[in-house]
């Protein structure tokens, strides 16, 4: 929270641990990529953020890895992990007392997709953050908000006392869709919006369309210009810089990246910030 509320840039990333069912060698494998990832990170100074089964695919547990696995010496209070309701409330409940007591520095409550997966354990991401805050009170809590959507509707949200939430993530932005953005942050403080917000970017890998396609069934993908972009020769770097570059211009300098690869996140996002 210090570092949300401090003057200047933050630079999280989003990591995805290992999908459930890895047989083998390929599930040791993607473990020692994330935690040399981690490390990586960790030792320059970022946050990261951890997913919760992401687009409906069951992944590892990240707590049990980063408290078993990563060694002493680690301040995991730069460690925020997803949660989201599409799990049994004992065991919503038991990993924030889990992340409170190893010290992490907050926790995302998310609703999760009710299209695919499990049933939520309760109707709304709040209802869980309540339960939450009554059983471990010190613990940041934060919430999504979609700036695509009505941003009337969205800051409701974030105004209604029993959203129980003290920072926010947004879905991820792009320099070629910025519009919908802008409205949300200026509806935010217009209406005296006071909680921080943590902006999404998303690092597109390539301009293919097969994989735009795919992508464009869970988060909002500017298709056309992409490949365009792509196809006058710009690398995945500089994409994302434009992004991050167009955010900077407008004051927005809270930002997670999300879809770096585990092996090379912290040389990416310094390539990346070299850029700007």
């Amino acid at each position: 929270m210090e570092a949300l509320r401090a003057p200047g840039p933050l630079r999280a990333v989003e990591l995805r641990p290992p999908r459930v069912g890895l047989i083998g060698g390929r599930s040791v494998d993607a473990w020692i990529d994330l935690n040399q990832a981690m490390r990586a990170l960790l030792r320059a100074g970022r946050f990261v953020l951890f997913t919760d089964d992401a687009v409906g695919d069951p992944e590892e547990e990240s707590l049990q890895h980063l408290t078993s696995n990563l060694g002493a010496g680690h301040d995991l209070s730069r460690v925020v992990p997803f949660l989201t309701c599409k799990h049994s409330l004992e065991y919503c409940l038991l990993f924030a007392r889990r992340a409170a007591s190893h010290r992490l520095g907050a926790l995302t409550v998310t609703g999760g997709d009710r299209s695919v997966g499990p049933a939520r354990c309760v109707p709304h991401s709040r209802d869980l953050r309540r339960l939450i805050r009554e059983q471990v009170p010190d613990l940041a809590l934060g919430a999504w908000v979609n700036p695509f959507r009505d941003p009337g509707e969205q800051v409701d949200l974030l105004l209604d006392p029993d959203f129980y939430a003290d920072y926010v993530l947004t879905q991820v932005v792009s320099h070629h869709e910025i519009e919908p953005l802008e409205r949300f942050l200026a509806t935010a403080a217009e209406r005296g919006v006071t909680l921080p917000i943590l902006v999404g970017v998303f690092y597109y890998r390539s301009g293919r369309p097969r994989t735009l396609e795919r992508l464009g069934k869970f988060i909002p993908v500017p298709a056309d210009a992409l490949r365009e972009e792509f196809e006058r020769g710009a690398t995945p770097e500089a994409v994302c810089a434009r992004s991050l570059e167009a955010l900077r211009e407008r004051g927005i300098e809270k930002i997670y990246l999300s879809n770096l690869e585990p092996r090379k996140a912290e040389e990416r996002l310094r390539r990346i910030e070299a850029l700007l």
